[in-house]
């Protein structure tokens, strides 16, 4: 591991809560992980920047545009497809950076840059679950189109997804469980909705009763947009004697081409981003005994309608002294 919903009810309203949707404006101030990684990265490896050419995308406010020109970028052009990107300008003239930053509106497969090649594409492409309402394709595009062959560098570089296993008995009996029995009426309709929909939230830490397994690392600066599907094993074994009710993931990410490794975890170990975690509830409570393992594969993959949303496919199998169950489920973050 890196070193470093909603449908209402009748009086009392369980919530099955989707995971929120991501847009381009940065919460700059309830997510100091996230800002405060980019701005040591930037300001303590100003030899990456110095008189080079850099593309920020998906800038939003251009705070990493702005970090960048401070940091002695020769020209910094940032491609904003919302409105924001009158903001940012206006952001952009206010700090007397005009002559060091170009905002361009618009999508980044829809412009032409005023320059043939860059030699840094610095993003924020992570979404949920790394992968959903994510922009890594935007970016391998401008890395094709635009990056240099050579000496080109992308920031970050390295990004891995994690699974670990918890116990969350408390909540899954109040908002999932709740809907077998409502006021005396069976809704457990929506109990199988609520249970396919990956939940957003952050963990408690001791929460966890398994390891933490490395499910995938992509390298961005040589993975293809395919590369964002696959399958992967994984094994998570039990820690102590307790009872899992869902698996959880998160994701790394790593600077690597910095003069020391630099990067931020979203696991729920490390101090809390606007990420958080992702839950996803098992239909069968597990009761494992320390040194048991949960076996199994995630299969991850790009929904065919709308490629910005995640199918996901979890075979999982227990074979302990207290409990025996193999089972396959489906999850859908839209």
């Amino acid at each position: 591991m890196t070193p470093w919903a909603s449908l209402t009810s009748l009086s009392s309203p369980p919530m099955i809560r989707p995971a929120p949707t991501i847009t381009s404006t940065p919460t700059l101030t309830s997510d100091v992980v996230r800002t405060k990684t980019y701005q040591n990265v930037i300001y303590q490896n100003q030899f990456l920047f110095k008189d080079k050419i850099v593309l920020d995308v998906g800038a939003g406010t251009g705070i990493l545009s702005l970090f960048c020109a401070k940091a002695g970028a020769q020209h910094v052009y940032a491609v904003e497809c919302s409105d924001m990107a009158d903001m940012a300008k206006e952001i952009v003239e206010a700090n007397g950076f005009s002559n060091v930053i170009t905002v361009l509106k618009g999508k980044i497969e829809e412009l032409e840059l005023p320059v043939p090649k860059v030699d840094i594409i610095i993003s924020e492409w992570m979404g949920y679950f790394l992968l959903f309402e994510n922009m890594l394709n935007t970016v391998l595009y401008a890395r094709d189109k635009w990056l240099v062959s050579n000496d080109g560098v992308l920031l970050p570089d390295k990004a891995s997804l994690y699974l670990t296993a918890i116990e969350d008995a408390e909540y899954k009996e109040d908002k999932i469980e709740f809907w077998n029995n409502v006021y005396g009426f069976d809704m457990s309709c929506i109990k199988k909705q609520a249970m396919m929909e990956p939940l957003v939230d952050t963990v408690d830490q001791n929460q966890i009763v398994t390891n933490s397994q490395l499910l995938k690392t992509m390298d961005i600066s040589k993975m293809t947009p395919g590369d964002a599907s696959f399958t992967a094993p994984f094994k998570l074994v039990a820690e102590r004697d307790d009872f899992i009710h869902a698996l959880v993931a998160y994701f790394d990410v790593s600077f690597t081409k910095c003069h020391k490794l630099m990067g931020f975890s979203t696991g729920p170990r490390s101090r809390s981003t606007h990420w958080k975690q992702t839950v996803l509830y098992l239909e069968d409570v597990l009761t494992v005994c320390q040194g048991e393992s949960i076996v199994g594969s995630m299969t991850v993959a790009q929904n065919k309608k709308n490629p910005r949303d995640i199918d996901i496919m979890l075979k999982y199998s227990l074979n302990g002294r207290r409990c025996t169950v193999s089972r396959v489920q489906y999850y859908k973050m839209r």
